[in-house]
């Protein structure tokens, strides 16, 4: 029996069983760098849905391609660290086996209770960390060095706030939605996905996460920018904390005479 609970607990790739915990903490990581790749080597082709000049990017950022690379990796080893710790201490006890018969509705009721825990933890710590000047001067303006935000600088933040937004904010989540590790393999692969594409800096047409999500790459890119600074803090799934609280800017989007988008604030809400 215990050998076949064991089994059900694994997935079998290229001829290896491979343990749901284990894809849980390296898939996303996996996915991260994948999904950014393929940006970046788009990249050339994609200047007439670019929300900032391939000039700007090079130009107004802070800080080089090489340090964010680094940064994100520091990021990711505490991540996978927190991930298999989590883990171990809350067991499987055969959840994934129940995974196979679960209901669309259970895991759906899974997917958005973590959707709307890490969406709270992430913007009242995302603010909090804009309104405290110290924790701002030396935390987060490390993520605002990208003000041209790119792909693989989504995760670029100072180990302190990676650990704080991203990687207890999504054991959090994990714990809150009561799902499986092998419910936790698609959804934080999901919400990598989403949070690249939200710093990818390009407005494509067709996009799905443009057409389901308010919160998207021309909104994010908007927080980025010095007039957007006390807005827009939500992330990475809906904008409703913002639009509660009073932190929600709206923006228009506009074509560049040079080819590409601006995403620009309502001017009523800027004045503000």
């Amino acid at each position: 029996m215990m050998g076949s609970e064991n089994n059900n607990n694994q997935q079998l790739i290229g001829g290896y069983h491979v343990s749901d915990e284990l894809l849980g903490t390296f898939l996303p990581i996996i996915v991260y760098w994948v999904y950014s790749g393929l940006y970046s080597m788009l990249g050339g082709i994609m200047d007439n849905y670019r929300l900032h000049s391939k000039k700007d990017e090079d130009e107004k950022n802070l800080v080089s391609k090489k340090e964010v690379v680094k940064g994100v990796l520091l990021q990711q080893v505490v991540q996978a660290a927190v991930a298999t710790l989590l883990f171990a201490v809350t067991g499987n006890d055969g959840e994934s086996d129940g995974d196979q018969h679960a209901s669309i509705f259970v895991l759906g009721r899974q997917f958005f209770v973590a959707m709307v825990m890490l969406d709270t933890w992430q913007y009242f710590m995302h603010r909090y960390m804009h309104q405290n000047k110290f924790l701002y001067k030396h935390i987060h303006a490390q993520h605002h060095r990208l003000i041209v935000p790119y792909a693989f600088g989504a995760l670029y933040n100072h180990p302190l706030e990676g650990l704080i937004l991203d990687t207890i904010g999504g054991a959090l989540a994990f714990l809150v939605s009561g799902m499986s590790p092998r419910t936790s393999i698609f959804f934080f692969s999901f919400a990598t996905i989403k949070t690249v594409d939200d710093h990818c800096g390009l407005w494509l047409p067709g996009n799905l996460f443009h057409i389901f999500f308010k919160n998207n790459s021309a909104y994010h890119d908007i927080h980025h920018q010095l007039y957007g600074t006390k807005f827009n803090y939500s992330q990475p799934f809906f904008v409703t904390w913002d639009r509660i609280l009073g932190t929600y800017m709206p923006y228009e989007l506009e074509k560049r005479p040079e080819g590409g988008f601006e995403a620009r604030p309502v001017k009523d809400c800027k004045e503000h």
